[in-house]
């Protein structure tokens, strides 16, 4: 138990249930229907999303140990050499799923697959570590798109509104193991509140989506602003995160696709259930 618990951690797996919600709302943003390559496309990003976690660790494996010892690598429940090939076979089968949903698809994963690893391995020391966080995850919904129906462009907007949060919460994450200064929790408030508006609320659902979405990073970010202690600023991370499914759950819904809002935003309470096990930062 011990072990499949390492790992969990290793892999962030409450995060996971962030990953789907992307090719779901690529989908929508072309006005077609969820078919068989929309699920391959979310395999690859599942697959994709989890080699990422797992090449984390295995970079930051020295910052850690001094840092945040109780991690799966610096603390010895995970070998780093087991972490670096699960990165490599799941980028492998990534690339390989996106394959199967078609030449469309596999064009968006191979760009993103290179913006995962360049990131890891060396971008996120960089100030053009959040921009290339926030360009893996609008490469991932595009991926959803292209998958789905060959193409990207009507979901161009989906994809850098989606980008817009991802780099919001990268540059609060930048922070999270020290005191930081509170203009990037500051910075994400004010972004959350920009992008809750520019979300259409000429439905219901659109509406209490858009809500959501702002309310459930509000108080962290607000908390994190007065004092950017580690302690706040990774639990404005953590909202942050789970803040991503019901802005994925609106970018659906604004586009009439109810039923993908709906199973969409269902994923948060999966989310939810697993946090309460394994941190999702």
């Amino acid at each position: 138990m011990n072990r499949y618990q390492a790992w969990a951690e290793l892999l962030r797996l409450p995060a996971l249930f962030t990953v789907p919600g992307d090719a779901l709302a690529g989908a929508a943003a072309v006005r077609v229907r969820p078919n068989r390559r929309t699920v391959l496309a979310v395999g690859s990003s599942l697959c994709l999303y989890e080699a990422g976690m797992a090449l984390n660790d295995w970079a930051d494996r020295a910052e850690d140990a001094i840092e945040r010892p109780h991690r799966p690598l610096p603390s010895g429940r995970v070998r780093p050499g087991a972490a670096l090939t699960a990165a490599c076979a799941l980028t492998a089968a990534g690339l390989a799923l996106a394959g199967r949903a078609g030449r469309p698809a596999l064009a968006v994963a191979v760009p993103l697959a290179a913006t995962v690893w360049s990131y890891d391995l060396g971008l996120k020391r960089t100030p053009a570590g959040p921009g290339a966080m926030a360009a893996a995850r609008g490469l991932d919904l595009l991926l959803g798109a292209a998958a789905t129906a060959g193409r990207v462009r009507p979901a161009l907007p989906s994809a850098g509104l989606l980008g817009t949060h991802t780099l919001a919460v990268t540059a609060v994450s930048r922070q999270e193991t020290r005191d930081g200064s509170p203009i990037a929790p500051l910075a994400a408030l004010a972004g959350t509140a920009l992008l809750a508006r520019l979300l259409p609320t000429r439905t219901p659902l659109t509406t209490a989506l858009a809500l959501t979405y702002a309310t459930t990073t509000a108080r962290p970010y607000l908390h994190a602003t007065l004092n950017p202690s580690p302690a706040l600023t990774q639990r404005a991370v953590g909202a942050g995160i789970r803040a991503t499914i019901p802005l994925q759950a609106a970018l659906a819904a604004r586009t009439g696709a109810t039923a993908t809002a709906l199973g969409t935003a269902a994923l948060a309470a999966l989310a939810g259930r697993f946090g309460r096990r394994v941190s999702i930062t």
